[in-house]
C-alpha cells in the first residue's frame, strides 16, 4: 500500500483524485498529458535505455576488473604455496611412549628442553 502511495505523490501512476479520495486508475492509457510514467508494457525513454546500457557497461568493466584482480590474487597464493616448506608431522603419544621403551629417556621440563632443538611449529602452537 505504501509504494502505491509513493507511487501517487511521485505521479508516476494514473489516479485521480476526487472529493478527497484518490482512485487509482487500472488498465489506461498511461500517457496523459503531463504523465511521464511509462508501462511494462510500453516503450521506455531512449534516455532511460541509454543509461541503462552505460550502467551495464560500466558493470561490466568492473566486473572484468575484479575478475583481472582476483586471477592475480590466485596466482600469488600459488606461488606462496609452493614456497612452504613441507612440514613434520606431529609426533602421537602412543609413537613417543613406544620409541621411549628404547631410545634415551628425554628430559619432561620446559628447562631441560631448552638444549633440545624443537621444531618451529612446536615453539609457536606448543607441545
Amino acid at each position: 500500500m505504501d509504494a502505491v502511495r509513493s507511487r501517487i505523490k511521485r505521479d508516476t501512476i494514473a489516479h485521480v483524485r476526487e472529493g478527497g479520495r484518490v482512485y487509482v486508475l487500472l488498465g489506461t492509457d498511461q500517457s496523459r498529458p503531463g504523465h511521464g510514467q511509462y508501462t511494462d508494457q510500453g516503450a521506455r525513454p531512449a534516455s532511460l535505455d541509454e543509461r541503462t546500457d552505460e550502467l551495464i557497461a560500466t558493470l561490466r568493466e568492473q566486473l572484468e576488473a575484479e575478475r583481472r584482480a582476483h586471477a592475480e590474487a590466485r596466482r600469488i597464493i600459488a606461488g606462496l604455496v609452493e614456497r612452504i616448506p613441507a612440514l613434520e608431522a606431529p609426533e602421537s603419544p602412543e609413537t613417543a611412549a613406544e620409541e621411549g621403551d628404547s631410545a634415551e629417556p628425554q628430559p619432561t621440563t620446559a628447562e631441560a628442553q631448552e638444549g633440545v632443538h624443537r621444531p618451529w611449529w612446536r615453539r609457536v602452537f606448543g607441545g
